[in-house]
């Protein structure tokens, strides 16, 4: 290949060094290469050496990619560029606090210094032991805040509030907030009333005015889950919009409590972790800042004449400020691509880089309200645009830009003209445009994703870039060059392809089917190691032998497939089967851990990736295999609950297809990219609500969920009324999961696939694609290699237990002389909106039937449990489990009521549906025996709630076998018991 040569964009980047530049550099546009050759060129600079240039990464791998390259492209080998400030913001400053910060401390008022030998606690497990250790010895000595305590369902949580307000650059002094970085506590009250009165403006409807989407998300306010003086509905929602008294009394309650509780757990940590010389990598850039502040000769020795940042996007705002303190003149170049910032969950903010002159300004004021800190200025900014896409053609940069404007839910309503005005458009520099693009579904979804793979590979159709040659260059016509691409292309293979997916649990299944058919898979990036079926069983047989736990018992049995009310009868008695107690006793003479787990995997033919990595996380967990039971079941138990991630090892081979997270493919690139999962709830993923009770929200400040109080007459925790109203006024924010949707489109270079199973979200639905129903049809590359589990231990005169969704025992015949309906998507856009109204979001309706839904709930009394499943083994031979999902589960301390929607226009289903939530009835009833249960449809179209007798067990068993009989169904094998 020819050496590349900048194209004007980077060319104008590269050789203007001296100024501050906002480089809004796009997917695929070389910014790497454009970095690195500028930071080559400034070293060509007279009297400029490595350490007078920094460059901050956002990770070690990029940081010794950028090294390498400039190696290449200056007089310096890597030997000399090996101290240069080439690193990431933590590793930097990790350096600077040891060699300068050992009286920093004293100047928040810690009587401690920080010692060269300082350790930076990077492994959440461990700091999460250590805070514990502290939160635990903090409430013994802080008897007045036993009542804020009390309120907390984790204090565990507090741990990431402070690493939140750390990236924030709120940092505690003894006797307050160092210079004044508390004011975000407090919140900003003016900012949130402009965002109250936009988000009460009466919606428009066909007939008028409809109620706000701030009144929307309240209106099923009940003033009994609050203290006793709470406002009730009647005083808060009005119509169409909401009373702003309440909400105005609810951003100015008293949070003088919260607010000192806050700070002294934050100070008291740093001060316990100081004395134990460590700190955490938030903790640490908070000192580092605080040094940077305070000792001005310490700022003036680590200056630097040049300062890049690269991908900006990702930074917090702590980092910005570092970012101004380290730079000695107005030399400052910040790269990076808002479209594709994805990392809010680690704190970071994507205003640093949409708003970056706005705050460069306001930083900079902050900085030298008391002291001249930076001495150069920054009013004068310049944008360099890099638009160059050297990936993906223009059919696939397209549809990225449709993605950006992509609402995530059916309610959701968009400004895209807005968006669009701030996209820097791509121009792809392909001159073969042969994309194929399609959106494609099926119920089996794993199928259809390996059904479209073996498609794929081998066919023209979906050529890629097989060669380097012949090249295209400058000199040649575009038909010349576009003659060179199709030189280059070929029929694909499996490497060409990645599979890409929102979230972990998906991948896993993946795996494991592609396993089956011996296609081959390589999965990139952590795995939660230790939420897979090999640790639970396993985490089961170590807790059985070390206490003969019931836990490890009910898993062990329902692993075996014992019923649940066989499983049950076992357990109270505790007598076991013979087999069990023979395996569990000669596991008991097992000397180490690591051959503990390889008996119970071996006999379970357990041999894959996942088992293999347990093995080695377990015998290399104290550095040696004789850890003890005990330690083993901690272990396992603690990285479960942390979610913990481990790098496994699951390549079949070179030639494999690359299986990634969304996450971890940002960077890469790929000829053929699969999003798969592109369902409701998975992608876009709503994300689980943080379960600290004290949290921070812009702009409401500093809040707390829920609060202890004995007004009722008796001690109780009561949800918090404040916090309740004030996030409900908030607005919806997908905006996250847009860009990370955008992201994975701009990985592809030549061919994208959606894909989906039978409940699409409207990622896949909303874009300008028409999706493609298919039947997959998968051919087995490898002889089929069913599992064999040789353990013995299974219920007697039983076969293996079959599973069946309660839709089978149903009639459908009942549907067939039905002309009238509303179609699939009116139902399922009415069960999505059902959904988000009882977990308390904020959904607008859209039509009259939701209106009707969310009256209904409104009326309703308890706890809302939307789309429960429900699992009901039937006592059969072989055993028969009915699995559904409840539409609405509502829990009162005496009764439970289970509502099923149905958007029917007629009532032609009705037997059919009784047999349907029958099932939910009798799987509740073993749940909550004291309780009255009662079952119900609710026929949205007349706004009729029909109440229904259940079924006899007797009944549903009749009605099971005759569905086996009648249509020959072999369901999968049972894999849960229980009420989820």
């Amino acid at each position: 290949m020819t050496e590349i040569s900048p194209n004007r964009e980077q060319e104008t980047l590269i050789e203007h060094t001296d100024g501050i530049y906002l480089v809004d550099a796009g997917a695929g546009t070389g910014k790497t290469f454009t970095v690195t050759h500028r930071y080559a060129n400034i070293l060509e600079k007279p009297d400029i050496e490595p350490e007078d240039v920094l460059l901050a990464t956002f990770t070690r791998n990029a940081a010794a990619e950028m090294a390498d390259r400039i190696a290449r492209q200056s007089p310096y080998d890597p030997v000399q560029l090996q101290d240069a400030p080439i690193s990431t913001f933590h590793g930097y400053c990790y350096q600077l606090l040891r060699r300068y910060g050992h009286e920093i401390p004293a100047e928040i008022g810690i009587d401690d210094q920080i010692p060269q030998s300082l350790e930076l606690i990077e492994d959440g497990i461990r700091e999460g032991e250590l805070f514990n250790t502290f939160i635990t010895r903090f409430e013994d000595r802080h008897p007045e805040y036993e009542h804020l305590f009390a309120a907390l369902n984790d204090p565990s949580t507090l741990r990431s509030l402070i690493a939140e307000l750390a990236a924030k650059g709120v940092i505690p002094e003894r006797d307050g907030w160092y210079r004044d970085t508390g004011t975000p506590l407090f919140g900003d009250r003016e900012a949130f009333m402009d965002l109250v009165e936009r988000e009460n403006q009466p919606n428009e409807g066909a007939n008028g005015p409809t109620q706000s989407d701030a009144r929307s998300s309240v209106s099923g306010w009940d003033a009994t889950e609050y203290v006793p003086d709470a406002p009730t509905a009647d005083e808060i929602v009005g119509y169409p919009q909401l009373h702003t008294e309440p909400v105005e009394q609810a951003f100015d309650e008293d949070r003088e409590d919260l607010l000192a509780f806050v700070h002294d757990v934050y100070f008291e940590y740093l001060e316990y972790a100081l004395e134990r010389n460590y700190l955490t990598q938030g903790l640490m850039l908070a000192m580092a800042f605080v040094m940077l502040c305070e000792d001005a000769a310490v700022r003036e020795r680590v200056r630097h004449q040049y300062v890049m940042v690269d991908e900006f996007q990702d930074t917090n705002e702590l980092q910005f400020k570092l970012t101004l303190l380290l730079a000695g003149e107005n030399n400052i170049c910040v790269v990076g691509d808002w479209k594709q910032s994805i990392y809010g969950f680690q704190y970071t903010t994507v205003e640093n880089i949409q708003n970056f002159e706005e705050r460069i300004s306001r930083y900079k004021a902050e900085l030298n309200r008391d002291e001249t800190r930076v001495q150069y200025a920054v009013d004068e900014v310049e944008t360099i645009p890099l638009k160059k896409n050297y990936r993906s053609t223009e059919s696939i940069l397209s549809l990225a830009t449709e993605t950006l404007t992509t609402p995530a839910t059916n309610s959701e309503s968009l400004n895209a003209e807005e968006i669009e005005s701030e996209i820097t458009p791509l121009e792809a520099t392909s001159r073969v445009d042969n994309s194929n693009i399609q959106a494609v579904t099926n119920e089996d979804e794993l199928e259809l994703l390996l059904d479209r793979i073996q498609h794929v590979v081998g066919n023209e159709d979906y050529s890629v870039e097989v060669r380097d040659e012949p090249a295209s260059t400058a000199e040649m016509s575009v038909e010349e060059q576009a003659a060179a691409e199709r030189e280059r292309l070929g029929a694909p293979s499996y490497s060409d392809i990645a599979v890409f997916t929102r979230t972990r649990s998906f991948a896993r299944d993946f795996l494991e089917k592609a396993d089956e058919y011996g296609i081959p898979i390589a999965y990139e990036g952590g795995v939660e190691l230790f939420d897979t079926d090999q640790a639970k069983l396993l985490l089961a047989w170590l807790r059985i032998c070390e206490s003969n736990d019931q836990r490890g018992w009910a898993t062990v049995l329902e692993e075996a497939g014992y019923t649940l009310s066989h499983a049950r009868e076992i357990l109270e008695a505790e007598q076991y089967p013979d087999a069990m107690v023979t395996f569990r006793d000669s596991l008991r003479e097992c000397e180490t851990i690591g051959g503990f787990a390889r008996i119970v995997f071996d006999e379970y033919g357990y041999d894959g990736a996942y088992a293999n990595g347990l093995l080695g996380e377990l015998t290399g967990m104290h550095e040696t295999t004789l850890a003890t039971r005990g330690e083993a079941i901690t272990y396992i138990e603690e990285h479960l609950e942390a979610g913990s991630t481990i790098e496994i090892d699951s390549s079949p081979g070179e030639d494999s297809v690359t299986l990634q997270t969304i996450h971890s493919a940002k960077g890469l690139e790929y000829p053929i990219v699969f999003c798969a999962n592109m369902n409701r709830r998975a992608f876009p993923h709503y994300g689980r609500p943080s379960s600290g009770t004290i949290q921070y929200r812009e702009p409401i400040g500093l809040r707390q969920r829920s609060i202890y109080s004995e007004a009722s007459g008796r001690p109780y925790v009561h949800k918090h009324w404040p916090y309740d109203l004030l996030t409900g006024c908030l607005p919806s924010k997908y905006d996250e999961e847009r860009r990370l949707f955008y992201v994975a489109v701009t990985r592809a270079k030549r061919h994208l696939f959606l894909t989906a199973g039978d409940s699409p979200s409207p990622f896949f639905t909303e874009l300008p694609l028409e999706p493609i129903e298919l039947e997959p049809s998968v051919d087995t590359e490898t002889e089929y290699r069913e599992d064999e589990v040789p353990f013995s231990i299974t219920p007697p005169e039983r076969t293996k237990p079959r599973r069946m969704s309660v839709h089978d025992i149903m009639d459908d015949s009942v549907y067939e002389e039905v002309t009238e309906g509303r179609g699939t998507e009116f139902g399922d856009a009415l069960h999505e909106f059902a959904e988000e109204y009882a977990r308390g979001n904020d959904p607008s309706p859209s039509n009259d039937d939701q209106e009707r839904v969310a009256t209904l709930l409104d009326t309703l009394d308890g706890k809302f449990k939307p789309e429960v499943t429900a699992i009901l083994p039937l006592d059969l031979d072989p055993q028969v489990t009915l699995v559904g999902i409840i539409d609405l589960l509502v829990i009162a301390p005496d009764r439970i009521q289970i509502i099923d929607y149905k958007t029917d226009l007629s009532r032609h289903a009705e037997a059919e549906y009784r047999k349907q939530i029958s099932v939910y009835y009798h799987v509740a009833a073993e749940q909550y025996p004291d309780r009255t249960i009662s079952i119900s449809v609710f026929y949205t179209a007349d706004n009729e709630r029909v109440e229904v007798s259940p079924l006899t067990l007797e009944d549903l068993q009749e009605m099971t076998t005759s569905a086996i009989e009648r249509e020959a169904i072999f369901p999968e094998e049972v894999q849960e018991v229980s009420l989820e």
